[in-house]
């Protein structure tokens, strides 16, 4: 594709740009907080490809007038032009390339917060408490990155850790940059109660769901059974005390939620009808992948949750992500939350296949 084309086809993602812009400022739209809010999201997506718009222009503008001087005959100007020629160049070059990448299909679901769910796999006790690992591990990077999390339902394991954990984790871009997070994770460790110093290899799975609005899935209440039961989380008396979990099944597909955190019946609820209202857009994105599939398969983000995508060995200090080769031996830091190198070359895998399929 000829930068030119590059410019065109940016051009309409620059003007929507500018316009949205000059809105931002308007007081009416000021004055309405869902407008604004809306509209300040889309100014954020539109960001990049704007900003690739105006250095492609630029580098395409300096180089045009680049070969008028060179035409002009005067021996300083030429000389000055060949001395300078070898950076415009490159200038350009590094401009198409960054047109290329924002004109890359972009995941609507990207912005949005997520779903995050934890549970133990394989391997008993010590596949709880590494769920408990993950789900700790998970926090601490939300924490860094300014997001809120809050804890839908848990379900703790004998020993410690979880057997089931399932949160709310809101903020801008969280599905963009969890996503790439479901899956099987795999530990290889020496257990606490193994005396004879053996290593066991343990599992647990992840998923990552980006929370759907009420105009993502048409729910019909009728098909959602709703039940109520006890507690059985922390809270104290007030668990004892009152129904306030909330169990939704809804019949068509079967697909089961429980909320149970949170101190009333109502705000479980309202809870629970969100996740489940994410698990029902997320078959359906996945089934559109899935078709898609037969056609283009990408690296990283296949949505197959029963895939084997990282190995964490703690012998070695070492955890790799075998979608993308990445290894790292600062297996501590990892677990501590210093995911984004990680995040960052997970995201960088994901579009370099997306610009050679493209």
């Amino acid at each position: 594709m000829s930068p030119e084309t590059l410019l065109d086809r940016l051009r309409p993602v620059e003007d929507r740009y500018r316009e949205v812009e000059k809105l931002l400022s308007d007081p009416e739209v000021i004055a309405d907080s869902a407008r604004f809010r809306q509209l300040m999201r889309e100014y954020g997506r539109m960001q990049p490809a704007a900003g690739a718009f105006r250095a492609l222009k630029a580098a395409l503008d300096e180089e045009a007038s680049a070969r008028e001087w060179a035409a002009t005959g005067d021996p300083e100007v030429r000389a000055w032009v060949k001395s300078e020629w070898d950076r415009i160049v490159a200038a350009t070059a590094e401009a198409v390339d960054g047109a290329r990448w924002a004109l890359l299909p972009k995941d609507e679901a990207d912005d949005r917060s997520a779903v995050l769910e934890v549970r133990a796999g394989t391997g008993g006790d010590e596949a709880a408490l590494f769920a408990g690992d993950l789900f700790r591990m998970y926090a601490r990077y939300i924490e860094s990155q300014g997001w809120k999390l809050e804890v839908l339902s848990a379900s703790e394991g004998t020993v410690g850790g979880y057997k089931e954990v399932i949160a709310r984790v809101e903020g801008d871009g969280v599905y963009g940059a969890l996503k790439f997070e479901s899956g099987v994770h795999r530990v290889q460790r020496v257990p606490e109660t193994e005396s004879q110093g053996r290593i066991h290899t343990s599992a647990a799975t992840v998923a990552v769901l980006p929370v759907a609005e009420e105009v993502d899935v048409v729910l019909n209440l009728a098909d959602v059974r709703r039940d109520t039961y006890r507690s059985s989380g922390a809270g104290g008396q007030h668990v004892n005390k009152t129904e306030s979990a909330v169990r939704l099944t809804h019949l068509p597909t079967g697909v089961v939620v429980e909320c149970q955190e949170g101190r009333s019946q109502h705000a479980n609820y309202d809870r629970a009808l969100e996740v489940l209202r994410s698990r029902l857009f997320d078959l359906a994105r996945t089934a559109q992948r899935d078709a898609e599939a037969a056609t283009r398969k990408t690296l990283v983000s296949t949505g197959d949750r029963s895939a084997k995508i990282r190995t964490y060995h703690f012998a070695q200090g070492r955890v790799t992500d075998h979608r993308i080769g990445w290894t790292s031996h600062a297996l501590g830091a990892v677990l501590a939350g210093d995911l984004g190198p990680l995040i960052s070359a997970l995201q960088t895998a994901e579009q370099a296949e997306l610009l050679a399929n493209g």
